[in-house]
């Protein structure tokens, strides 16, 4: 309100002032005379106020004549000029208009058209760091690989967009199952960006494929350092890792390294079960039984497993057997309701001829849930008893037919692999192996059954007919007093013969 009346005052003011101005003049002699040509011309005051406004309007117009004839001689001659720069301006707003209607058919799903808005947005903006990138996408959607490998290689020539081109054709080649390839531009990628998490995902994946473990680790310790991996998941994956690097130095023969490369991995992930086999074994190599032990211990709490017995069978492979049922309390007693641990004892109850107590380990197996190994070790206990072969022939008659319970399987796409590996065989997903019964459990056949070796052999053709009426293959099993027990699970379904 009071600014509104301020400027009423201001208006009504100006106006009395040129009142004032027009009167005075009006009212003053004399003026101004000019001659032309002979002829006098004589203004009053006022005449020679409004001659002097009206002759600075035009001496602008002139000027502003002159500098539009300027401009349009600058234009003809290629110079940029205003008249130039509002062509140009049109011309970017065609382009722009074209990129965003490119971007909008992309996000549609119509490649072929987002590639004739990009090739309309380069010829009227001129700047292919940005019509390349819209170019080689919708060039992929089209599925024409080869127009996009052509925009993501000019892509690789401007430093702005080299990372968006090396990943483009990353990509490519991992379609095609360039994988070797793929790796190198995935490194060349991880240089120039060292934090992008899904170039470390992929380089990871492609390393530990390639069993570049020492890269891999490299790789694993840069998500690390990015804030892309929990600690706790990067210590279990570089346990993995040097557990893998440690079986690779295995067999390349140097114990030593390897060794510290075991103890390593089984510090970093003490539950991971094949590096704390490897370290106890490692342990034992070096004069070091107890420090075996107290990895096995540890690993057992946190899973029982088949691999972690058999390595602490091998720290004392001379003893009898009641001295090795006496040294497995150790671990018989953690877990003691555990199916793999009732599954030891059975064993090493059997072995050392004591059968009743093997039967009251392995518990009730006549409810339906029993694996194949359960039934091969009833089977066992039966003929250790002194069942008739028609009852010991019952049980492996169903041992053939049981799952195989636990094993190896892939978390992402639930294969079931025969033994652990770092990378998935048929995913190739990077730590994805677990213990576990599997969702849809592998049948057990008579040519691939995961059975106890206590199966030696077939016999000569002879066979035999249970109470269901199916044909059994005769088999023998080994006597309660063979001082040697066959314990090796083989993924073949066969059987040898070991020391315990």
């Amino acid at each position: 309100m009071l600014w509104s009346l301020v400027k009423i005052l201001v208006f009504v003011a100006v106006i009395a002032l040129l009142t004032y101005g027009a009167g005075f003049l009006m009212e003053s002699s004399g003026g101004i005379q000019i001659t032309v040509a002979g002829t006098e011309y004589t203004l009053a005051p006022l005449q020679s106020v409004i001659a002097g406004l009206v002759l600075l309007v035009v001496v602008w117009v002139v000027l502003k004549l002159l500098s539009l004839l300027v401009a349009t001689l600058k234009f003809l001659n290629g110079d940029e000029t205003a008249i130039s720069r509002y062509f140009d301006k049109g011309r970017e707003r065609r382009g722009y208009q074209a990129l965003a209607d490119g971007l909008m058919a992309l996000a549609s799903g119509e490649g072929r058209l987002a590639m004739s808005k990009a090739a309309k947005a380069e010829k009227y903006l001129g700047k292919p760091e940005l019509t390349n990138l819209l170019t080689a996408q919708a060039a992929e959607l089209a599925g024409d690989s080869k127009k996009a490998s052509e925009a993501y290689k000019q892509l690789i020539g401007t430093e702005a967009t080299r990372f968006v081109g090396v990943r483009g054709i990353m990509k490519q080649k991992l379609a095609e199952g360039d994988d070797e390839t793929a790796r190198k531009l995935a490194e060349k990628a991880h240089a120039l960006k060292p934090r992008h998490e899904e170039v470390q995902d992929v380089l990871l994946r492609l390393q530990a494929q390639a069993e570049d473990w020492a890269g891999a680790r490299n790789t694993l310790s840069s998500k690390l350092k990015s804030g892309s991996l929990p600690r706790d998941v990067y210590r279990r994956r570089d346990a993995v890792l040097a557990l893998s690097e440690a079986r690779e130095i295995v067999d390349e023969g140097s114990s030593i390294e390897a060794r510290e490369k075991a103890i390593e991995a089984n510090r970093q992930s003490p539950d991971l079960v094949p590096a704390a086999a490897m370290a106890a074994r490692a342990y034992v190599e070096a004069g070091k039984p107890r420090n075996a032990v107290k990895i096995l211990k540890k690993a057992w709490e946190a899973q029982p497993h088949p691999d972690l017995a058999a390595a602490f069978a091998a720290i004392e492979p001379e003893e009898t057997p009641a001295q090795r049922v006496k040294r497995f309390a150790v671990l018989t007693k953690i877990h003691p309701e555990h199916m793999e641990t009732r599954l030891v004892l059975a064993e090493l109850q059997i072995v050392a001829g004591d059968f009743p107590e093997a039967r009251r380990a392995l518990g009730n197996v006549s409810d339906g849930t029993a694996d194949a190994r359960a039934l091969t070790l009833m089977a066992a206990i039966e003929r250790g008893e002194g069942a008739s072969d028609s009852v010991v022939q019952g049980w492996l008659a169903k041992a053939l037919s049981a799952p195989r319970g636990p094993q190896w399987v892939c978390d992402n796409c639930q294969s079931i692999q025969a033994q652990w590996a770092p990378v998935c065989a048929r995913c190739n997903s990077f730590d994805t192996l677990s213990w576990k019964t599997p969702v849809t459990p592998e049948i057990a056949s008579a040519t691939g059954v995961h059975m106890l070796p206590l199966i030696i052999g077939l016999g000569d053709g002879d066979s035999a007919d249970d109470d269901s009426g199916e044909e059994i293959t005769e088999v023998a099993l080994i006597e309660p007093d063979d001082p040697e027990v066959i314990f090796d699970d083989r993924d073949d379904g066969s059987a040898v013969k070991q020391d315990t």
